[in-house]
């Protein structure tokens, strides 16, 4: 497993360096978001589809009460937040196996919610810190996504 981790000072920080993720994809993955509330997941997400050509007129919002929002770009981002998820059972209703192996990138917020293990997802974790400041953690395990994680910078003062 590989980690990294660095303090982005601000959200725009957050946002570029999701921007630059997005560009770097070239093919499907999970990525599974943690941390609390307010802490910049749905932030990320806006970035990574910005870097993956949605278009800048479209919303990116959290989909906390429909569960999922599909977006259209060089590869199409499905979002879902399990917020509000109240068994992991409720995971095999909405069909999320099909996106997560799917031919697209899917972003779970509160991922911990999922109660499965996908060694093949890049998973990130964000932790607010003073401000407007937050630490951000990304595990990689599969050799894929530690390649992913090599093209795309660490921020000044990151640890990989």
């Amino acid at each position: 497993m590989s980690l990294w981790r660095w303090l982005s000072p601000s959200p725009d920080a957050t946002w570029q360096w999701a921007k630059d993720l997005g560009l770097a994809l070239q093919q499907p993955l999970t990525l599974l978001l943690s941390g609390p509330l307010g802490s910049g997941k749905t932030l990320l997400v806006q970035g990574l589809a910005s870097g993956l050509g949605v278009a800048d007129t479209v919303a990116v919002t959290s989909p906390t009460y429909g569960v999922m929002h599909c977006y259209e770009g060089r590869l199409p981002l499905y979002h879902f937040d399990l917020y509000r998820l109240a068994e992991p059972d409720e995971l095999s209703e909405l069909g999320l196996e099909e996106y997560l192996w799917g031919q697209g990138v899917a972003v779970v917020e509160w991922a911990e919610r999922l109660g499965l293990e996908l060694p093949e997802a890049l998973e990130i974790q964000l932790l607010p810190q003073a401000e407007e400041q937050r630490w951000i953690e990304v595990r990689a395990q599969a050799p894929a996504t530690v390649a992913i994680m090599e093209q795309v910078s660490v921020p000044q003062g990151g640890q990989p």
